[in-house]
């Protein structure tokens, strides 16, 4: 196998000295043009790629940004990473993404090696359980970071949602064309978002006076929504609407409904949350809690670019509101 190229290949290539093509490549110093071309050409024959690497321990600066995120292949985080990755790269920044799973050890792995490789920044979703030494070990590095959904430290810049409130009026308007009982459906874990869009769905059924609440557990995909919709058919068939914890769930608890016959929005409300594209195009179009995923991921990248131009300034906490867009799974009800 034939060599890397480097600075000294094209160099000889080029026959010019070793700095003058380090210039070259920096776009420094006072360089005529036919030296330049003849350097370009040269670094275009071998295929000379310069190391960011190397680079950026010259300049101080590095352009490499870490996201580290749980279950990248649900749709909204997906549709996340987009919007992230668009902003950064139009910045000049190269983005490597990762999966905790929600693993507080597969994190601990993830982040020493990004830290070994000195990333100019972090976006991160903590894992459940993070332990405080993880905050302190990337404060003590002095890596710019934001987290995302999960707000765990005061001292660490953050994105997120206000999950009570979307949820609160969520279970409001369902509430209001007519419907009693009222389920909320997605999620089997203990993680700061879920339980506060569960408190969200509680506080209002107390509100109104509905207080037969119901939280039915289920994994955050499809399969596992169809599934679960079903069992709670299956044991509270009297149940009229569902919140749901994500568009994924009310997806699936939609496809659920068709199994059994039923129309979501004529038989049962659906309401989902984060109006991932799907939502739009699903049949029947979804009634969902948009937060626009791809936008959100774009501010996310831009408080990281702040936290970059100005790393001394204090924290900052940015939360979202969700819109209520109706479409076709929802539906007044009239009561019995």
């Amino acid at each position: 196998m034939s060599r890397k190229p480097t600075l000294e290949t094209v160099a000889r290539e080029a026959g010019v000295s070793v700095p003058t093509v380090s210039q070259v490549m920096r776009g420094t110093g006072r360089i005529s043009e036919s030296t330049r071309e003849k350097v370009l050409r040269a670094a275009q024959r071998l295929h000379y790629v310069p190391d960011s690497r190397a680079a950026a321990m010259r300049s101080g600066e590095n352009r490499e940004i870490g996201f580290v995120i749980n279950r990248l292949q649900n749709p909204f985080n997906a549709e996340v990473v987009a919007g992230v990755v668009d902003l950064l790269e139009a910045e000049g920044y190269l983005v490597s993404i990762v999966d905790t799973r929600d693993d507080p050890e597969r994190q601990s792995r993830q982040l020493n090696t990004f830290i070994r490789h000195g990333r100019g920044g972090l976006i991160w979703v903590p894992a459940h359980d993070t332990p405080s030494e993880t905050f302190d070990l990337l404060r003590a590095q002095r890596i710019p970071v934001v987290t995302f959904l999960r707000h765990v430290r005061r001292d660490v810049d953050h994105v997120g949602i206000r999950n009570a409130e979307a949820t609160g009026n969520a279970t409001a308007y369902l509430a209001d064309i007519g419907h009693r009982k009222i389920a909320y459906l997605g999620g089997n874990d203990r993680s700061n978002v879920r339980m506060e869009r569960i408190a969200g769905y509680r506080a209002k059924m107390a509100e109104r006076g509905l207080a037969h609440d119901l939280v039915w557990d289920c994994e955050d995909n499809k399969r596992a929504a169809m599934e679960a919709t079903m069992s709670l058919r299956n044991a509270h068939p009297d149940i009229t609407a569902l919140v749901c914890n994500g568009d994924t769930v009310a997806l699936g608890a939609c496809l659920a409904l068709n199994r059994l016959g039923l129309t979501p929005g004529r038989d049962v409300s659906i309401i989902g949350f984060d109006d991932i594209e799907d939502a739009a195009v699903s049949t029947p179009p979804l009634t969902t809690m948009a937060v626009y995923p791809q936008k959100l991921g774009r501010k996310l990248a831009r408080v990281l670019l702040d936290r970059i131009a100005e790393p001394d300034m204090p924290a900052t906490v940015s939360e979202v509101s969700a819109d209520l867009v109706i479409r076709d799974t929802t539906a007044a009800r009239i009561c019995d």
